[in-house]
This record gives structure tokens, sequence and C-alpha cells, in this order.
């Protein structure tokens, strides 16, 4: 399908006055040839790896701003998942490894690199039991570094022996970076049904079933069906405020498939995925949940905000696949609490719970998002939200995560700063009455009926 002149007025005329963007190029990279028996060895090769194919990722980046006036906010790389190339080393701590990634991205000028992460959704093998215990510590060490573990899956279940490790881990990960907002813990994400071509963060990794070098794109534009939104009339039906909701996304997508196609034959790499969710910022009119009070939701968290995040999903489904045929990721709408000023405003109201943004999960893209709990939540209270939530990813087969940051030293009604597209986070409240049994099981959850689709 051809882009029109006309397309591209209309999409700067976006940017200019609605917060449009792209919200990231991703260069992922398949590592899978940087495996070795020494550890420092091995990361000086994903170093290597990581400088040479991405060296020209951030000026053509650039370039694609200026030439098309269309905001590139964030350039990342993902990498295959760490632990699938340590299986032929002997120690026990990969932070060298991150400490490489780390070096790479500075020197190539990313925003982020994720992929220090691990698949354990069936098992956890040698190396990948040596990547989780050493997240806490890369995670410390370095400033660009993102971590993801898939711990279920709609066709294996749940580990919850993982997710109870992984658990102990995010609270470990918090405590190393507590002089730094606990920041660790927000480039640290728990999934269940992982997808292999997510371009954001903290989540990306570089899918065994891609090639050696793809570029995703992940567009944005919550500002953007806010401002459609508000100019229609209030007595206007839902059907009506649905088409709205596909027409605008149709035309971001557009905006992101024409930025895949340039980056892809500039850069010499194969075009991936287009990535359509709606990703807010801490700026005033770029919100998710500004979108939901303006279809009509009273705060955002209050009865039928589920119902309305269900339609926008939907809607930002149907209106991107008419766009591009190469969407993919995770698309949808993002509900993280710290970069979404009316999330904020909505937590901080008390209209928004931990309980609440659960139940909108079961409709929304991912799941539980950049949300400041209390420092002293027990390692078994963190177990049961990741339980509880792979559990609605596993029986609905689609991909949930888990991202909650113990704020150590800190309780309720404080906050943790983290600036920039994180915004802030303030802490929310907590059920903590988890127990003591449930989390020390262990084992396999089998995987739901559901699963047997042969």
């Amino acid at each position: 399908m051809q882009i029109t002149p006309a397309e591209i007025a209309e999409t700067l005329a976006m940017v200019n006055k609605e917060h449009l963007d792209i919200r990231t190029i991703t260069l992922g990279l398949n590592l899978r040839g940087c495996t070795d028996s020494d550890v420092n060895t091995m990361a000086r090769k994903v170093y290597d790896r990581m400088t040479t194919a991405a060296e020209q990722l951030v000026p053509t980046a650039e370039q694609l701003e200026r030439e098309y006036g269309i905001p590139i906010v964030n350039k990342r790389i993902s990498v295959t998942p760490i632990a699938e190339i340590c299986a032929a080393t002997d120690a026990r701590d990969l932070s060298p490894i991150a400490v490489a990634m780390d070096k790479a991205a500075k020197v190539v000028g990313v925003d982020f690199v994720g992929g220090f992460s691990a698949l354990v959704h069936k098992g956890a093998s040698r190396a990948d039991n040596n990547l989780m215990d050493s997240i806490p510590d890369a995670l410390a060490a370095t400033d660009f570094v993102c971590s993801s573990v898939n711990v279920g899956s709609t066709r294996a279940g749940i580990n919850m022996d993982a997710a109870f490790k992984m658990a102990g881990i995010v609270k470990k990960t918090a405590e190393a970076t507590a002089d730094r907002q606990c920041i660790g813990a927000g480039k640290l994400v728990v999934f269940c049904n992982a997808v292999e071509d997510n371009p954001f963060m903290a989540g990306a990794f570089h899918g065994s079933g891609e090639a050696d070098a793809v570029v995703n794109v992940g567009v944005s534009g919550p500002g953007v069906v806010r401002s459609v939104l508000a100019n229609m009339p209030k007595d206007a039906d839902m059907t009506a405020i649905s088409e709205a909701i596909k027409a605008t996304v149709f035309k971001i997508t557009r905006a992101g498939e024409l930025m895949a196609r340039e980056a892809s034959k500039r850069l010499g790499v194969t075009k991936g995925i287009l990535d359509l969710s709606l990703a807010p910022t801490p700026a005033e009119g770029d919100s998710v949940a500004e979108i939901l009070e303006t279809i009509g939701v009273g705060k955002c968290g209050g009865p039928g905000t589920t119902a309305a995040l269900a339609m926008l999903n939907d809607a930002v489904k149907k209106g991107g696949v008419m766009a591009s045929s190469s969407v993919g990721g995770l698309s949808g709408a993002f509900i993280p609490v710290s970069e979404d000023a009316g999330m904020i405003r909505a937590a901080e109201a008390g209209a928004l719970s931990l309980e609440k943004l659960e139940a909108m999960t079961c409709v929304c893209s991912v799941g539980l998002d950049m949300i400041a709990i209390p420092g002293d939540t027990s390692v078994e209270t963190i177990f049961g939200i990741i339980a509880d939530e792979c559990a609605i990813g596993m029986i609905n087969n689609k991909t949930t995560a888990v991202r909650v940051i113990p704020a150590i030293g800190k309780k309720v009604g404080d906050r943790l700063e983290f600036g920039g597209l994180l915004g802030y986070a303030p802490v929310m409240p907590v059920n903590g009455h988890a127990g003591t049994v449930f989390a020390h099981r262990g084992g396999r959850m089998p995987a739901p009926i559901n699963s047997l689709k042969n």
C-alpha cells in the first residue's frame, strides 16, 4: 500500500499538536555465535557483535526523524536471551555479559538493551538458573540493560519454582539498587507467554525464530486518540467511539510502517514487526488513562474502566492490522502506572488499586507494569502477584507480565522518582494475606485444557 503526501501531512499535524511519536526502533540481534566456555571471552564477543551490528542504528534513526519530522523517542537493541548462549560456560556469575551489553549500548548511543533473559516456562537449565541468580548484580552494575524471565505459557503451564525464585530476585534487585530509587526492579519483568518480537522494554529479546538481524518498530499515540475522542459529541454511541479509534490507529500505524520500511532498507536488515501498542508517557495529554476517562469513565479505575479498556484494546488492534501486514509484538494498550500521568493521578486518588489493575490486564496488552509496592512486601506476596498474573495469561492465551518495584525503605503514600519516560510511581497498597503455604509448594501448574489445540 502506497503512503501518500496527504497521509504524511496529517501525521505531521498529529506530531505537532497531539504527541504522536515512534516510541522505539529496536534492532534485534542474534548472539548465538558468541558462545564460549570463558565468560569474559563471551562478554567480549557480545560487545563486538553489538557495536558492529548497531553502529548505524542511531544515526539512521536520527536521519529519519529529520527527514520525516516524526520523533523517534527511543533507539534500542534486543539480543538472544543470554541464558541460551551460556550453556558452555561453567561461570555462575553472568553479570560480565550484562556489563559488556551496557558498554556496547553506550558506545552506539542506544537508550536500552534487552535480552539478559531466560525462558523457563517448562523447566530451568543450569545456565537459566545462573542467569536468574545473576540478575540483581547485573542490573545494579549497569544503566541500560533490561532483564526478563518467562515462567509460564498456555502450552506448558506455569513453572511455580521459577515464579517463586523470581519473586525473590525482584526483591533482591530492588535492594541492590535501593540507592537509585530501586530502578533495577524497574528494568526487570516476569512474563507468561512472552513473545519473540517485542520491541518494548523491559521485556524485549531476540527470539529463536528470528533472522540474524531484524528491525522492529513500536508506535505510540495515546494523545492522538484522546484528542479525536475529545472532539466527539457526548452522546456518541460506543460503536462510533470504536470506529473513531480504529480510523485514528490506522493513521498512526501507517506512520510506523513508513519508518519501519525506511529503517530496514537503510540498515540493510530484515524488516520485522510493527507493534502498534498505545504506550503512554508522563506528559500531560499522552495518557491511556485519559483516553478511558474521555470515553466516559469518571476516573480511571472506577466502574466501567475494564469495559472501556477492552473496547479500546480491540479497536487499536482492528485499526492497526488494516494498516500493516506485519503487526506483531504485543500490540494493544499499555497501562504502566509510573509512565502515565492519568494512571498516577488515579492511583494517588485511591481510584486505581492493584486489584483493579489486575482485572484490567485481562483485556489489555500486557500486565501489571511499573507499579511501586511497599518495600517490606514479602516474597510470598510478590510470588502471589506473579502467579495470579501468569494464570491470567495462561488461561486466556495472551501475554501477561509483572514489573513491580519493591520500594525499599518506603511505605504507602511515598513515591519513587525515576524521571524521563519512566516518570514517578506512588507506592500502592498490597493485599498482605498471601500466606506462606501456596508459594512454597513448587512444581509446575499444569497447562489448561485449552492448550490442546492440535
